[in-house]
């Protein structure tokens, strides 16, 4: 039975799950999901309705929205305001920014993902760097507590935000249940239905620029052109921003086994990871990783760069590769997975391991004892 917490009463920022969500969307859902269960007392706000308001509705989370044309306007000018009311003792804003424009009158707490806003501004749209970067600063002085995926990007914050130094708290994210490996009847019966049955290279994520598909496409059709037995290399994600030239490459890679299954389902992507022979991740920043923990999760041998917050994610149960070597690390690192299958055994059954370290239980109790503090509920 769920132990009641009677704690403070937050209210939580919910504009990552307004639309289709994302990276962010699923991390403060699957966070809200497990609070609720525990019986904490959870207010979420929004500028228009949010897309999984009738599970988050289900577990008892109550919802409101006050529309606004704009998320970062109704952030910064309507929710100070809300928040006035008197309802909820503390903020909690997963999206890196807190209202800044007006005093606020719960002390809030605020998770940053990544700094790269900061460090790789070039990899996101202008709308995204102005919803962020002015506000950035001011926002780390403000909150209780500031809240880190990985402490690659605590260390980042503490290098360019130092002030925020002693506030700051790294909660890893968790990894849902159903990234399971699957039995060998189930792989074979979903790379028969991808016409893949020898299995597939895989990597997932938005196509955009902090991804560098470009290292794995270099690094795979060097190995398909060498031994056409290479298998084919299947991506899932939708096209993000500067993604024209990009998509003409991926066209361009078709005849070779290139295929690009746009966004998927959850329940189709759990499948994707099961019957793939290796995942990999090479982006040049990630502020956790979460595809790489999912794949782990499903048994599957991993490669990723060895940038940010990925080794702390895979440590010794995945491969590291340059990220900017131009695929040469990349290709090795397939090739030696692909041509071993103890290897290949090794690190799947290491993976798994690895994965269980990522709960998404534990990251909403620790996101509960954080609330818990910063309220005076719980000890300073």
């Amino acid at each position: 039975m769920t132990e009641t917490r009677p704690g403070p009463r937050v209210a939580v920022d919910l504009r990552s799950l307004v639309g289709r969500p994302t990276g962010i969307g699923f991390f403060t859902q699957a966070v809200l999901e497990h609070l609720a269960r525990d019986g904490r007392t959870l207010l979420g706000l929004s500028h228009r309705e949010i897309t999984p308001a009738a599970e988050l509705e289900a577990l008892g989370v109550v919802l409101e929205h006050q529309p606004a044309p704009l998320g970062v306007l109704w952030q910064q000018l309507v929710l100070p305001r809300r928040l006035a009311a008197g309802d909820a003792d503390v903020l909690w804003s997963p999206l890196f920014t807190l209202p800044v424009v007006s005093r606020l009158a719960v002390p809030a707490v605020v998770t940053v993902h990544d700094l790269t806003p900061v460090l790789l501004p070039e990899t996101h749209r202008l709308k995204v760097r102005l919803s962020i970067l002015p506000f950035l600063e001011t926002s780390l002085d403000r909150a209780r507590r500031v809240v880190a995926d990985s402490r690659a990007t605590a260390a980042d914050l503490r290098r360019h935000f130092p002030e925020c130094a002693r506030r700051l708290e790294v909660v890893y994210p968790g990894v849902d249940p159903g990234f399971a490996p699957a039995d060998d009847e189930r792989v074979a019966a979903i790379r028969r239905d991808l016409d893949c049955p020898g299995g597939y290279v895989f990597s997932a994520g938005t196509l955009e620029p902090r991804k560098n598909l470009g290292v794995l496409l270099d690094a795979w059709e060097a190995l398909r052109r060498e031994d056409a037995a290479t298998p084919p290399l299947l991506l899932a994600g939708p096209y993000g921003w500067h993604s024209r030239a990009l998509v003409r490459r991926l066209r361009a890679l078709e005849p070779l086994g290139l295929r690009h299954l746009g966004h998927v389902d959850r329940p189709r992507l759990v499948e994707l990871f099961q019957a793939a022979r290796v995942f990999v991740l090479p982006s040049l920043y990630e502020g956790f990783g979460l595809p790489a923990a999912e794949a782990m999760a499903c048994g599957v041998p991993t490669i990723a760069s060895n940038s940010s917050s990925l080794p702390e994610v895979v440590g010794d149960a995945g491969l590291l590769v340059a990220a900017g070597d131009g695929g040469g690390d990349l290709a090795a690192a397939l090739r030696r997975i692909l041509t071993d299958p103890a290897l290949e055994d090794d690190l799947g059954r290491r993976s798994v391991e690895r994965a269980r370290g990522f709960s998404w239980r534990k990251t909403a109790a620790r996101m509960g004892e954080i609330f818990d503090r910063v309220a005076g509920a719980g000890g300073r």
